[in-house]
């Protein structure tokens, strides 16, 4: 005889199989049935692949190349599961409202598709990040197949976990620490796996020259923060009142603004400085001319913009005015005001996103 509490537990489970997404505990369950699963899947096709052999921690066909790359398709799945959780289907979400569904904005499929190489990317950064540390921390270690494939296992899991459950709840505020986490897992990722331990002596583009070994990682940063920071230029801005003409042509060359950052900083990663020198420093020089453009110009585009940000602003760029006075009377080298600018350019960049986006409602995908 079925009692009230079974009759309970079946509406919630035929409740969860229909629509998974609707509240925040079910988000939760899926992010953990996902994980599980991957769980599942790369611990036998691991141990498989793993089986008879012993394997390095860094390397090529390394437990740390093969939990690394595996990570990021794994990453670009999960993403791509979340993201097809809050599409539009008619009038009703099929899961939950897309937190970046705005009045103005809604995300497209080639935005989902750059949301999901910032993961991929992050994943695959974050994890050899930790084999190269792991390989330093156990010089000469070798691993297993049944550990080795238990740790990928791991690895997938959490992948498939973290990426299903922060791409199923994006906003506008957490698309600026989506930018961070990977600008910081990148920058470090590089500086790490760089072949000349003096690298610093030149300046911070020699990370990316092809007699480094960690080009392919910053250039690869450089290019894919800029396809972020243009993808997301919609969102900084959706939710600012636009009443007058005035106001929106003055959104609309903020954005404007935020591509050209963008642009130019992917451009920085697609010219090297050893193989395009001329063209590598004129667009990095657009990126902090536009920049400073950007907050200069920020009172008259958007009036209603925080007074406390647009002093920090003016402060930043009086800042990286005097790094440039610094580096002309040989005070300072380049890769200083180069790092140093960089962290102030991007950090104001994910203040303005948050700042922004602060008091904007969540929109539910048929309001929208």
């Amino acid at each position: 005889m079925q009692t009230a509490e079974t009759s309970r537990v079946n509406d919630w489970l035929g409740r969860f199989v229909r629509r998974p997404g609707e509240t925040t505990i079910s988000i939760e369950a899926v992010a953990l049935l996902i994980g599980a699963a991957f769980f599942v899947l790369a611990f036998l096709i691991s141990f498989v692949v793993f089986w008879g052999r012993t394997l390095e921690i860094t390397g090529p066909g390394s437990i740390g190349n093969y939990a690394s790359i595996g990570g990021a398709v794994v990453a670009v799945l999960a993403v791509a599961l979340a993201r097809l959780g809050v599409r539009e289907r008619g009038e009703r979400p099929v899961l939950r409202p897309d937190g970046l569904a705005l009045p103005d904005a809604h995300v497209r499929w080639y935005e989902s598709a750059a949301i999901a190489l910032a993961f991929a990317a992050t994943a695959l950064l974050g994890w050899e990040g930790i084999a190269v540390l792991l390989s330093q921390s156990f010089t000469g270690a070798p691993v297993f197949a049944f550990p080795g494939a238990i740790l990928v296992a791991v690895a997938f899991a959490l992948t498939a976990y973290i990426c299903y459950l922060s791409a199923a709840t994006l906003t506008p505020l957490s698309l600026s620490l989506v930018l961070a986490v990977f600008l910081v897992v990148g920058a470090f990722a590089s500086m790490l796996t760089a072949t000349d331990p003096l690298w610093w002596q030149d300046n911070l583009s020699a990370l990316g020259m092809a007699s480094n070994a960690s080009a392919w990682i910053f250039n690869g940063t450089l290019i894919i923060a800029g396809i972020i920071v243009t993808t997301i230029a919609r969102y900084a801005t959706a939710g600012l009142p636009v009443d007058t003409e005035k106001a929106r042509r003055g959104r609309r060359f903020v954005r404007i603004g935020l591509v050209l950052i963008g642009l130019f900083l992917a451009c920085v990663g697609i010219f090297p400085v050893d193989a395009f020198f001329l063209l590598h420093n004129t667009v990095a020089t657009g990126m902090a001319v536009a920049f400073a453009a950007l907050v200069i110009g920020l009172p008259w585009l958007l009036p209603t913009i925080s007074r406390v940000f647009v002093v920090l602003g003016y402060v930043y760029v009086g800042v990286i005015v005097l790094l440039g006075v610094f580096f002309a009377t040989g005070y300072y080298n380049l890769t200083a005001v180069e790092l140093i600018a960089a962290v102030l350019i991007f950090s104001w960049i994910i203040v303005f996103l948050r700042t922004a986006s602060v008091g904007v409602p969540v929109v539910a995908s048929g309001e929208a």
